[in-house]
């Protein structure tokens, strides 16, 4: 926690999450995965946009366990994740997502000029907020049927509740 927290505030902000956070390819995360990880839906309950050593420290795990699962359908050991490995992951993790639409996923979630695979922290980014949403679609699908209907405005409103 020391180390990260460079303006010794006691307190970790998203700059300096930035700043202790690499890719395998030595690249830094990108700035909305770690403000996804500092928001109020995740590690800062304080909603300052910044954590303390305990939301530092659930954070940390999260981050292994997180690490763990790219590490295992890293398959070729590339440190990325190309759009056969993200279907075998998202398979896995119970998604049921077509390989055309997993596509489009990497496609819009790849860094630019990385030629269509993910790093870790674009993984983690796509990853949690597919749960997000499919948790948001679960509260609407009560009968687990599989289909909803809802208004644009209910859609919009879960989702920006979730992904904002």
């Amino acid at each position: 926690f020391c180390s990260v927290d460079t303006d010794r505030s006691g307190y970790i902000s998203a700059k300096e999450l930035k700043q202790a956070l690499m890719n395998s390819n030595n690249s830094s995360f990108n700035d909305e995965t770690c403000m996804m990880m500092l928001s109020e839906y995740m590690f800062d309950k304080t909603k300052t946009g910044r954590v303390d050593v305990f939301g530092f420290s659930a954070l940390w795990t999260f981050l292994q366990q997180w690490r763990a699962v790219f590490q295992q359908f890293d398959r070729d050991r590339s440190g990325s994740i190309n759009s056969n490995e993200m279907h075998q992951a998202l398979s896995q993790m119970g998604y049921n997502l077509s390989p055309q639409f997993i596509q489009e996923l990497v496609n819009r979630y790849s860094a630019r000029g990385v030629n269509r695979v993910l790093q870790l922290d674009r993984f983690i980014q796509v990853c949690t907020q597919l749960q997000s949403m499919t948790q948001a679609f679960r509260e609407k699908d009560t009968a687990m049927t599989g289909n909803v209907r809802m208004s644009y405005e209910d859609f919009l409103s879960g989702a920006i509740t979730r992904l904002m």
